[in-house]
């Protein structure tokens, strides 16, 4: 048997066997290349999310220095305040005591 290639039906036959193959052959190298895509976004997915894990790492460290800092600028504030109002208390003790003495002087010296 001889295959006559110039033949129309021979050639639309090919055709059709020859672009079926094609697009088969497509198709499935079109999957694969979603599937390394897919892949390859994934690692960078990862990768983002490692750095953003560092970054959130040194912000938690920055912040936890912060508020030490704010913590020991807070006892320092209270620990002044604490002075003022213990000064305070003995002078207005004093006074008071003071003016108590005075008025007990006066009304014993006007009494008498």
């Amino acid at each position: 048997m001889q295959i006559d290639f110039q033949d129309p039906e021979f050639r639309k036959l090919l055709e059709e066997l020859v672009s079926q193959a094609v697009a088969r052959f497509v198709a499935e190298n079109e999957l694969r290349a979603r599937e390394i895509s897919l892949v390859e976004r994934l690692i960078r997915v990862e990768e983002e999310l490692k750095a953003l894990r560092e970054v959130m790492h040194e912000y938690m460290k920055l912040t936890d220095k912060r508020f030490e800092a704010m913590e020991r600028a807070n006892q320092q504030r209270f620990e002044a305040i604490e002075k003022r109002l213990s000064f305070l208390q003995w002078f207005m003790g004093f006074g008071f005591t003071f003016i108590a003495t005075l008025i007990g002087i006066a009304t014993y010296f006007l009494a008498h």
